[in-house]
């Protein structure tokens, strides 16, 4: 019975070490998408002169949506990678982790709402 259960944590380890590599790519995946594709479509904005914001504050604006995405994504991964090894020293990692990401998610949040409004205002003001 020992070996069955033995067995079992074995197999679960693998996945959750195969989970957290496969989370952590699909950030990197989802940042490198992002700043690609917010680039285009910040030029593409800017060149057709729909918005009066500078290139940076759109770009700011549609890549910082892919960041809180990736982010989450990056914090689910370390959640799995403390469960496969829940030493003290992972636990206080990824308390720290959590903590660090969170502030960035509601700062960066907080700021692609002022962008929002600030392009919203500025409409208004060209109508």
């Amino acid at each position: 019975m020992e070996d069955f259960v033995a067995d079992i944590k074995s197999i679960l380890d693998h996945w959750g070490e195969l989970t957290e590599v496969l989370l952590n790519a699909i950030s990197l995946i989802t940042i490198v998408t992002g700043f690609i594709l917010s680039l285009v479509k910040a030029g593409r904005i800017r060149s057709g002169l729909k918005s009066g914001l500078p290139l940076h504050t759109n770009f700011r604006y549609f890549f910082g949506g892919w960041l809180v995405v990736a982010l989450e994504v990056q914090l689910a991964a370390d959640i799995v990678g403390t469960i496969i090894s829940p030493t003290t020293a992972h636990l206080i990692e990824l308390g720290a982790i959590a903590v660090i990401r969170t502030f960035l998610n509601y700062f960066l949040s907080k700021e692609l709402a002022e962008v929002k409004e600030t392009e919203i205002e500025f409409e208004e003001r060209q109508s």
